[in-house]
């Protein structure tokens, strides 16, 4: 019995994993992701119908969107914390959480549009989307909780959180569908997420200094020959 790279469990050994696809996501990053999504879409949609005039005459039943609102924004933190049981998981979090002087000079690459973009497992730009988020997510359910809990805090505070809250879901929002924009334009990276492997020339070509460890366990880089799956 064997694993095939992006999976938790055994497999036949009949199935050895693909010469050209490399593990990336173990199954634990990928329901982290899904479940994150779904809430942090739900939070966006719900706010929406909250405060467009056209969306809100269109749902109606403005208390139920609150009150879906209001837990999606409550529960948006629940599938990480459940996910850090994954050593995998916690790997990229240090990853995520880290910049080194490789991220410096893919931003350098990026502002003079060269095609060398020197980036590890993640480039800069990830590193700074999942910094941002992390932030913004913290303060929405900060400030959430002010509007929702009033005997929290004096008239004043609450001001400033609706304020604060109404505007950086605005900036959330812009941001998020830059992600997903960025998502579709990519292909195999979308299939990562999905299934947890990626072509090993894209691998190659995006994350060329990816040394390959953590959930895939290569201890190598993507280009330097060893098969996904094997070794630790």
């Amino acid at each position: 019995m064997t694993s095939t790279p992006g999976s938790d469990g055994p497999t036949d050994a009949t199935t050895p994993p693909r010469a050209d696809r490399f593990a990336r996501f173990a199954r634990a990053e990928r329901w982290v992701h899904r479940g994150t999504s779904a809430l942090m879409l739900t939070c966006l949609a719900t706010a929406a119908c909250l405060y467009v005039p056209d969306l809100a005459q269109l749902v109606g039943r403005r208390r139920l969107v609150v009150v879906v609102h209001e837990w999606a924004g409550l529960l948006l933190p629940v599938p990480l914390l459940l996910g850090l049981g994954s050593r995998a998981l916690r790997a990229d979090l240090s990853r995520l959480g880290r910049f080194v002087p490789q991220d410096g000079e893919w931003l350098r690459a990026v502002r003079r549009r060269s095609p060398r973009r020197p980036a590890g497992k993640f480039n800069a730009g990830q590193k700074l989307y999942a910094a941002w988020i992390s932030g913004a997510a913290l303060v929405m359910l900060g400030t959430g909780l002010l509007m929702w809990f009033t005997h929290l805090a004096p008239l004043v505070w609450r001001t400033g959180a609706t304020f604060v809250h109404d505007w950086l879901a605005l900036a959330v929002g812009v941001v998020v569908l830059g992600h997903i924009w960025m998502a579709v334009r990519d292909p195999e990276a979308r299939r990562g997420m999905r299934t947890g492997t990626v072509d090993r020339l894209w691998a190659v070509r995006e994350h060329p200094d990816w040394d390959g460890d953590g959930p895939a366990g290569q201890g190598r880089r993507p280009g330097q020959g060893r098969r996904p799956g094997q070794g630790r």
